[in-house]
């Protein structure tokens, strides 16, 4: 479970850290987890992007609804029905965590990351899941030292309002690779267009695809679980990471 307790704007947040083999300090890359919380999925994930060569801080960005453990689900996803009675409490904690929080937590993910011994240099990479991927978008918009952004079965990147996360990409100078999910109302055909049309708008590197599968689909430990598309976006997000951080 987490391995360290982050000072933030408004109180603390648990975080998982994964370190690269060989001990020597590397890249840095802030995970971003989906509405369910930090658990061992989210730590096993977060070891495998460690592995290839990274210092991986994945926090609980629900800090001030409780703990991991407190936010933990109280049954086994993967069984029928699990998820959908999970899902209603933990969207409202998604709800909650507004543009304007966001806003205060980001800088502070990013420099406790930044600030690690394990970590090299100042140029870091931002994967999200579900909701985590609007938060790397938004991410990349802040901090022009976000220089790859992997965003996978994200909801909601391209909305009417007024603080829609694709209009993030305007600022941001990284490069994105998205897999979203075939099947996801929250991500329709016509909002993956416009997010692929705002990132070349922004002369932006980026890859957009679709995975099939559900939304949710790199999440083991529930019943949206895709094995091919979890897959993919690994093989996606190393390319990423690849070519943008180990290359500096």
């Amino acid at each position: 479970m987490p391995t360290l307790t982050l000072t933030m704007p408004d109180g603390e947040a648990e975080a998982h850290l994964a370190t690269a083999p060989g001990g020597a300090p590397a890249p840095g890359v802030l995970f971003v987890i989906d509405a369910i919380g930090l658990r061992p999925r989210i730590e096993e994930m977060a070891d495998r992007i460690a592995s290839w060569g990274y210092t991986v801080l994945a926090p609980n960005v629900f800090h001030r609804d409780g703990t991991a453990a407190e936010l933990a689900p109280p049954t086994d996803l993967r069984e029928p029905g699990a998820r959908e009675a999970f899902m209603p409490g933990a969207m409202e904690r998604v709800k909650g965590l507004t543009t304007e929080l966001l806003a205060r937590d980001l800088p502070a993910y990013l420099s406790a990351l930044r600030s690690r011994p394990e970590t090299a240099g100042e140029d870091v990479g931002v994967t999200g899941y579900c909701m985590g991927a609007r938060i790397a978008v938004r991410a990349a918009g802040m901090d022009p030292h976000v220089v790859a952004v992997g965003g996978w079965h994200g909801g909601g990147l391209v909305t009417d309002g007024p603080d829609s996360p694709h209009l993030a990409l305007a600022t941001a100078r990284a490069a994105f690779a998205f897999g979203h999910a075939s099947d996801d109302r929250s991500m329709p055909p016509e909002a993956v267009a416009a997010l692929g049309a705002a990132m070349a708008d922004a002369g932006l590197i980026a890859v957009n695809e679709v995975f099939p599968g559900p939304h949710g689909y790199s999440m083991a430990d529930t019943s949206m679980y895709d094995e091919e598309s979890t897959e993919r976006h690994f093989e996606s997000l190393r390319r990423l990471l690849g070519s943008t951080l180990a290359a500096r």
